[in-house]
């Protein structure tokens, strides 16, 4: 991973410890922070490529910090995956509304934090070659020709759920709530009737259409969907 710095913010030592040896196994480099004030004291100088961010802190909470990450152009880019112990939908989807890409529930695996960590910069370094034809495995998405494939095969999709298809794959791996799709006007042009059972329905044509590759299309039990292998 090279260069990388991941910078985690939480105020349990034993978390922090626990991520911060994991990261470093892999090859990232690694900046610990126990509260808030310190981390946003830290990227006045130095953006790390991605924030590991505790939503319950002293003094700024989780929350707060990402709002002003998010706010600032400098940093409104900076990935970042949530660590919660609330596992209410509502802290996740404040969360996700705010810019964040990803969000865990402790007790949570090391493990897969570092996987989701890699799944998030790969989809950053992935962006900024802005490419036209997206690759996940089987899955074959070409965004000039408007055309979805799995195998070589052409899947015969509507415009919408080319669309959908097409976000959620950019975004590999980040969860999108059921209102950020609302509100995505690519999706849905000045349509002002559009809801949340409308993404439902087309996300389940989409499966179909995709066969065994639907897979891919996770749902998230009460906050939306993701695009993942």
């Amino acid at each position: 991973m090279g260069d990388n710095i991941i910078a985690i913010v939480d105020d349990e030592e034993d978390i922090v410890e626990l991520v911060s040896h994991h990261l470093k196994r892999e090859g990232f480099k690694v900046k610990e922070f126990y509260n808030g004030r310190d981390f946003l004291s830290y990227i006045e100088s130095v953006i790390p490529d991605l924030a590991v961010l505790d939503l319950m802190l002293p003094g700024i909470d989780g929350l707060e910090i990402c709002r002003i990450l998010k706010s600032k152009a400098r940093t409104s880019s900076l990935p970042i995956i949530m660590l919660t112990a609330k596992a209410t939908e509502a802290d996740v989807v404040v969360g996700l509304e705010l810019g964040a890409d990803d969000y865990m529930v402790k007790p949570f695996s090391p493990r897969e934090l570092v996987a989701r960590v890699k799944t998030i910069l790969r989809r950053a370094s992935n962006k900024e070659e802005d490419k036209k034809l997206i690759r996940l495995g089987s899955l074959s998405i070409d965004k000039e020709k408007f055309e979805a494939a799995v195998d070589g095969k052409k899947i015969d999709l509507t415009t919408t759920e080319f669309k959908i298809l097409e976000v959620l794959a950019e975004g590999q791996g980040r969860v999108y709530t059921r209102d950020q799709l609302l509100k995505k006007k690519r999706l849905w042009g000045d349509d002002k009737l559009v809801y949340d059972r409308t993404i439902d329905v087309h996300i389940k044509n989409l499966r179909e259409k995709l066969g065994k590759t639907g897979s891919l299309i996770k749902t998230i039990r009460g906050i939306g969907y993701k695009l993942e292998i």
